[in-house]
């Protein structure tokens, strides 16, 4: 009975754990971000906007070359409002991208690096400009922008216009 009630303690305590860390993690507009923390998180955005730029315009040599940069970027910020967890799963999607020489391959990986950095756009403010989140019904995608007309990363130049405005963050 006493190991019964042990295991449950020790889950509870690790759920209350894991819910502190999650509400520190992505309740980060409540705390105030000092001008290092903004300008390195306006740097790693500014370096997904260059890698969507190559994917738009279907250019795969630029594409591994911004997602290498991107890599070393994430790599080199140093505070604490990404958690490890995305870090790692940002610093993978953009070493698929590096590595992948196939345009439509890297557009693949896109499709899920584009998923986290949306996530972290919204949970932290990564930029004194507003970032358009928009959206591709053909390829069930999201992906950011820093501005509102639709150049998708997904077709490229076969379906440029193609896509919506879903949301904006500020």
């Amino acid at each position: 009975m006493k190991k019964i009630i042990r295991q449950h303690t020790i889950i509870a305590v690790r759920s209350i754990a894991m819910f502190t860390f999650f509400l520190l993690v992505f309740s980060g507009k409540s705390f105030a971000q000092d001008a290092s923390q903004t300008s390195g998180l306006d740097k790693l955005l500014a370096s997904y906007y260059t890698i969507k730029d190559a994917m738009v315009a279907g250019n795969n040599i630029a594409a591994s070359e911004s997602a290498v940069s991107f890599a070393k970027n994430i790599n080199d910020l140093t505070n604490h409002l990404i958690s490890k967890v995305n870090v790692q799963a940002l610093v993978k999607n953009a070493t698929s991208i590096a590595e992948a020489k196939d345009i439509q391959l890297q557009r693949q990986f896109f499709v899920s690096f584009s998923s986290d950095m949306i996530e972290i756009a919204r949970a932290l403010k990564m930029s004194s400009q507003p970032v358009f989140v928009q959206y591709c019904s053909m390829k069930k995608a999201n992906w950011l922008s820093n501005e509102k007309d639709i150049k998708n990363p997904y077709y490229g130049t076969s379906m440029l216009s193609c896509g919506i405005l879903s949301d904006t963050i500020k």
